[in-house]
């Protein structure tokens, strides 16, 4: 069973002891708390992990609660748990962007698998996240030249033809392109292009002429 962290909010001690004991018992971290607010406060300070929240909490529900997250660009999927009659609000918690809904009383796997699920999605944006950050870097080293010349090898124009389009010789771009992959620490175009998808360089509006 994998690892992770998992923060359950809910207004019940009962179910937070409860769903504490079960989590951990399957291999998890766990963190609780007795109010949406108060986990609203530890928010900034948590990386990774899952949300599981009750729908229904005083002062602030859980769909709140997931409202107020994504507000503040606090990317942590969310797992709402519901009591009867409330599956219209999980239907709006899952509109509105979390990973899966929980109708009491539901077994414990239910919930065990939810949470593998959560945690894999949270792992799956951290590791989006760092190999984004690596590629906005690296581009950051190219000089104006180099990152012409990169957007141009990027939309699939030969040497010739980004000579052509930056009135300049096959044997200057030549070097600006072995720069280019230098610099990115690439040996091949769809490392290149892989690099550009990760740091989110959008594609050319334009289609260039290839020769």
């Amino acid at each position: 069973m994998s690892s992770g962290t998992v923060h359950v909010v809910d207004d019940d001690a009962s179910i937070r002891d409860s769903l504490h004991v079960l989590l951990e018992a399957s291999g998890f971290s766990v963190m609780t708390y007795k109010t949406a607010t108060e986990f609203l406060i530890a928010a900034p300070f948590i990386a990774g992990g899952c949300v599981v929240t009750d729908i229904r909490m005083p002062h602030l529900s859980g769909l709140e609660l997931q409202e107020r997250l994504s507000s503040r660009e606090v990317r942590l999927p969310v797992i709402v748990m519901t009591g009867q009659g409330d599956v219209p609000l999980a239907v709006r918690a899952m509109k509105a962007g979390a990973v899966d809904f929980l109708e009491k009383p539901f077994e414990d796997e239910q919930l065990i698998d939810a949470v593998e699920r959560a945690l894999q999605q949270s792992r799956t944006a951290e590791e989006s996240e760092r190999l984004a950050a690596a590629a906005t870097r690296k581009l950051s080293e190219l000089t104006p030249r180099e990152r012409e010349v990169f957007e141009l090898l990027i939309a699939g124009l030969s040497t010739k033809a980004i000579a052509n389009r930056l009135s300049a010789s096959p044997r200057t771009i030549e070097v600006h392109r072995a720069r280019v992959f230098g610099k990115l620490d690439a040996d091949t175009l769809p490392e290149i292009v892989r690099i550009a998808q990760a740091a989110g360089v959008p594609p050319m509006k334009e289609t260039p002429v290839v020769e």
